[in-house]
């Protein structure tokens, strides 16, 4: 028995002619759909969004700490290595093993002392202002 004479099978049909009226429902549905995906995204940006400012600025925090103690620790090397080198007796030592350096004699060396400037309220014996001429030396 044949298929196609028992109408089993029915002709093709062609739907490229068809034109199909677009349903204003749908589109509705389709822009509230996406209105709603939209709220939901913004509101996990806005909910994550500080949680992952507060955990930058822990990091940040960290890493500036470990810089502040390697900054310490290089301060305290570097003040010894100062105190070291600043050593009287080391530059002495480098002085005269080195540099073929030697104390001078005693009666070679020369003290100099200097004058120390007067404060301006100073007064000389006579008790007038230090600068100003004394009485006998105005004439």
């Amino acid at each position: 028995m044949r298929l196609d004479s028992a109408g089993l099978l029915g002709k093709s049909i062609d739907n490229s002619q068809v034109i199909r009226e677009v349903d204003p429902r749908s589109s509705r549905e389709l822009v509230g759909l996406i209105a709603l995906g939209a709220v939901l995204v913004l509101g996990g940006v806005l909910y994550a969004w500080p949680h992952l400012q507060l955990r930058q600025a822990g990091q940040q925090a960290q890493e500036l700490s470990r810089e502040k103690e390697r900054l310490l620790e290089e301060n305290r090397k570097l003040s010894l290595e100062k105190a070291a080198l600043q050593n009287l007796r080391r530059v002495e030592t480098i002085a005269t093993r080195d540099l073929g350096l030697a104390p001078p004699a005693p009666e070679d060396t020369i003290v100099v002392e200097l004058p120390r400037p007067a404060t301006p309220s100073a007064r000389v014996v006579s008790g007038a202002p230090v600068g100003e001429p004394r009485a006998r030396e105005r004439n």
